[in-house]
């Protein structure tokens, strides 16, 4: 008679309370189930980073002397789906009390709050001790208002926190926000350092994936996975990103270059989303480190990056559990198309989606600026399904989980909530595509030729999109310019437009 504890994928805290103290009378269940594995077709890098990482977590619980029941994905006990695999082990371990942490992906949670139900024992839940906020925390902050704007949330949590400020009042370097200086280009002349990676050998996991035929996207080099995967491994990777990337991370925030699929990005997101290192300790290192190093790192550099942690992270899982579940069937401009096949292959000759999607199904990783402006950009001008766009997304990169991914593609991306989280939809033609990246150089199409077979398909995309969807966008105050210039627009240059841009969504394998 005892407890059981479970630990889903995606919660490896290793600072959580239940870990202080050891007790014969707790025993923690992990599992790699179908069930996670089969929701939606993942990037090959996603599920052996998970089960890697799982595993190493149960390793490390085990050198504590927790006792561990874990489940491959092959075990004979194991039946492929939570529910009945804790049903079993209730009835087989004689277990006297069901502990969980709350999940951060609805489904599950709505699952296991079914199971709780249908048990006779008694059940706890936990917090994951990881987040800065509350699951309900942000609808309060906005209780009343007509927007949601992350600014003043994050502005919010600056002051609770006391990160980056003078006085408990002013911010640090005068300003909130320092955006308007993470917008440049890069042009190639400062050096990009490139960590060494982990090499680490995860043939083992690979075939155990092929030999139970699930299916997946993309490529990985089972020799060489370059993820972090322990504790250890994640704050490794923040090191590394505060010696060598943080002092221009601000300023290239938003560039894209094809032959550098992580300028100086930090590539920590899978390590905070499986919960190997937490929020609070990454801003806290960071901080630190710009202290240190004041006189090389500007403020820019770090507010840049504590705002995508401290703000935008934390808004987007408030938005998740505000929403949720009619934000899973959102589709607030009526988008029905079918998201194109080159999204699996990145078989275009339009060159910035080709180097995002390749860099997607190479790296399972893709900077939010590809994910916004490129990949997602695509898609909402092409007006496909945001569904579609979902199970994409969602799938093809290592650090999706759903909090963050549907918040950002029916949110941000597609503007399938109609406003909530972004006030204007991110659509562009190619000219900031052009603005922020090098990709313009070695495409097939001209971004400076407006209309013809030879211009940037995105440029006719664009004021199609506008016409199409201009009823939504009427009483949009962000979208009086381009309504404007789209009303003294030729008729027919807007019909040159129109006839284009219905054959690239047509037949976009031609493109």
């Amino acid at each position: 008679m005892g407890t059981l504890r479970l630990i889903l994928g995606d919660q490896l805290n290793h600072k959580h309370s239940w870990y202080e103290e050891q007790s014969d009378e707790v025993v923690y269940f992990m599992a790699e189930m179908r069930q996670e594995t089969d929701y939606v077709t993942h990037h090959i890098q996603k599920v052996v980073a998970f089960f890697l990482t799982m595993r190493s977590f149960a390793g490390w619980l085990e050198d504590r002397g927790h006792r561990v029941i874990y489940y491959n994905l092959d075990a004979a006990e194991n039946t492929q789906s939570l529910s009945k695999n804790l049903q079993q082990l209730i009835t087989k371990e004689a277990i006297s009390c069901f502990e969980y942490q709350l999940p951060d992906e609805y489904r599950l949670d709505e699952e296991l709050s079914r199971f709780r139900e249908s048990i006779k024992i008694p059940t706890n839940a936990y917090d994951t001790e990881h987040f800065m906020t509350s699951r309900t925390e942000l609808g309060k902050f906005f209780e009343g208002k007509k927007q949601y704007t992350m600014e003043y949330f994050y502005r919010m949590m600056r002051k609770k926190y006391d990160i980056l400020m003078v006085n408990d009042k002013d911010p640090e370097g005068g300003k909130w926000n320092f955006d308007h200086s993470n917008r440049n280009k890069w042009k190639g002349d400062t050096l990009i350092p490139h960590e060494r990676g982990f090499r680490k050998d995860v043939s083992n996991i690979v075939q155990l994936l092929k030999d139970q035929k699930v299916e997946t996207m993309g490529r990985i080099n089972e020799q060489h996975f370059n993820w972090p995967t322990t504790r250890a491994d994640g704050l490794s990777v923040l090191r590394y990103f505060c010696e060598n990337l943080l002092v221009h991370f601000g300023d290239y925030q938003d560039a894209m270059d094809p032959n550098q699929p992580y300028l100086y990005h930090s590539r920590l997101s899978f390590a905070l989303n499986s919960k190997l290192i937490d929020p609070q300790e990454v801003i806290s290192y960071v901080i630190d480190h710009w202290r240190e190093n004041m006189e090389e790192i500007a403020t820019s550099q770090v507010e840049g990056f504590v705002r995508q942690i401290l703000g935008w992270r934390e808004y987007m899982r408030g938005m998740y559990w505000l929403q949720m579940p009619a934000f899973a069937k959102a589709n607030h401009l009526e988008n029905t198309n079918k998201l194109p096949d080159f999204y699996w292959t990145g078989n275009t000759k339009m060159n910035c989606l080709k180097c995002s999607i390749t860099n997607s199904l190479d790296d399972a990783y893709a900077h939010h600026i590809q994910r916004l402006m490129v990949t997602g950009n695509y898609a909402l001008l092409t007006m496909c399904d945001p569904a579609e766009v979902d199970k994409w997304y969602l799938g093809i990169y290592i650090d999706a989980i759903e909090w963050v991914e549907i918040t950002n593609t029916r949110g941000m991306s597609q503007w399938a909530d109609g406003g909530k989280i972004a006030t204007k939809p991110y659509v562009s033609s190619g000219s900031y595509i052009n603005k922020m990246s090098n990709y313009c150089k070695g495409c097939h199409y001209k971004v400076t030729k407006k209309t013809g077979e030879d211009a940037c398909p995105f440029n006719s995309l664009y004021w199609n999109f506008l016409s199409e969807k201009r009823k939504h966008f009427e009483h949009n105050n962000r979208m009086t310019m381009m309504l404007s210039l789209l009303d003294k627009m030729d008729r027919n240059t807007l019909e040159a437009h129109q006839k284009r841009a219905a054959r690239i969504i047509e037949n976009p394998e031609n493109y």
